[in-house]
């Protein structure tokens, strides 16, 4: 998973899931009274903010597969009516804010997007005033609230994920190692929450200077802390871009007990694929959108598009199906409502079911995957309603 507090340019927006599903009406098969169902003889104008205008390769990419993605789901939509308008913000706080004033002038009722952080904290403020709620294509919880809500998996969902999952197993003395940067912090706190939420206990806190020597410094401390902690598992904040290639194998080298002691990650460990044969990540637990339900949407936008979608690509997909799901309850061109958003009912997209929280975060629907043999194993699949188990 990309992280979307480290570098500011990569804010996550770009959260790096990889999510999935067929069609609205069928993507969570067996997914509960709860879920609202697709809206029926609603219009909503949505606004489309994506990066692409930039000049820079990855934001066109970006932008295409979000677009897509969209068109896709209300492809989807049944009796629904989208009147989508796409604008390009080359990724700028400034033209996102001025591109969000200018798309509700146009009448839009709510807006997807943008991609950044950064830009939907500018476009959140520039229209927090006329009504118009932002749907915004990151996992940043610190920009969420107000009019703006976060699509993405956040910190705090894979934490609470993964910390049931752990103290129902018996893996409930908890370590927490986290780089010693802006990131790991955020996740070291996400990490505490989930543990005491789940009646677990944080037994440590142990870090790492974000750098090969820091980590090569680190090890053979962190071993030490589990051994006399009592720890029974270790929550890692590294992520496969960043620390958990080495850091995993040094902690392996410097003794770590791993039929003791489960590594968990608190990022997608299976991104890129190599990473799955990695001696030191085997074993370990993460969170993901069920995979099954991944490989249908990307067979399905194969089909459609002749590649294979972005992990964010879902993202765009999920917005489409939340705002087709309230479309009936629009009335006169007024804007999609909080209220209608933050029903605790939740939606059914192609990344499973989620819901909107008032504080603007979410709640998904994830699997608990373990990495055996260098393949994902699931040994804990995603729920399909919020009442289930899984939260």
């Amino acid at each position: 998973m990309l992280s979307v507090i480290r570098r500011a340019r990569k804010s996550l927006g770009q959260v790096c899931l990889a999510l999935g599903a067929m069609v609205l009406s069928a993507c969570v098969p067996d997914q509960g009274p709860g879920i609202v169902p697709p809206g029926k003889g609603g219009a909503v104008q949505v606004a489309l903010l994506i990066p692409s205008g930039s000049g820079q390769s990855q934001d066109e990419l970006f932008g295409a597969n979000l677009e897509n993605a969209a068109r896709l789901a209300m492809a989807d939509l049944s009796g629904v009516k989208i009147d989508l308008r796409v604008y390009r913000t080359g990724g700028s706080p400034a033209k996102a804010s001025a591109l969000a004033r200018q798309a509700v002038d146009e009448g839009a009722q709510v807006i997807l997007g943008p991609f950044y952080s950064e830009e939907a904290n500018a476009a959140g403020v520039a229209v927090a005033n006329s009504g118009v709620n932002v749907l915004a294509f990151s996992n940043n919880a610190a920009i969420a609230g107000g009019n703006v809500f976060v699509l993405g998996q956040t910190f705090d969902v894979t934490a609470a994920r993964l910390a049931r999952f752990a103290v129902k197993n018996g893996k409930s003395k908890i370590l927490i190692v986290h780089d010693r940067n802006v990131a790991g912090e955020v996740g070291k706190a996400a990490i505490e929450r989930g543990v005491a939420a789940a009646g677990g206990s944080v037994v440590g806190v142990t870090s790492y200077e974000f750098s090969q020597n820091g980590i090569v410094q680190a090890a053979p401390g962190i071993v030490g802390t589990a051994r006399s902690s009592g720890a029974t598992a270790l929550f890692l904040t590294a992520d496969t871009a960043g620390a958990l290639p080495l850091l995993s194998q040094l902690l392996v080298d410097n003794g770590i007990d791993k039929a003791t002691t489960q590594f968990i990650g608190l990022t997608r460990w299976d991104i890129p694929p190599a990473t799955l044969s990695l001696p030191g990540v085997q074993g370990g637990w993460f969170a993901m959108p069920d995979p099954g339900l991944t490989a249908q949407f990307g067979a399905r936008y194969q089909a459609a598009y002749g590649s294979q979608p972005l992990p964010v690509a879902a993202l765009a997909y999920d917005g489409i199906a939340a705002i087709g799901a309230l479309a009936g309850r629009v009335k006169g061109g007024a804007p999609l409502s909080k209220a209608d958003l933050t029903q605790s009912a939740g939606f059914a997209g192609v990344s499973g079911i989620f819901r909107f929280l008032p504080n603007g975060t979410n709640q998904r629907g994830l699997a608990v995957a373990q990495i055996r043999g260098g393949q994902v194993v699931v040994v804990d699949a995603a729920p399909r309603s919020f009442g289930g188990a899984g939260f």
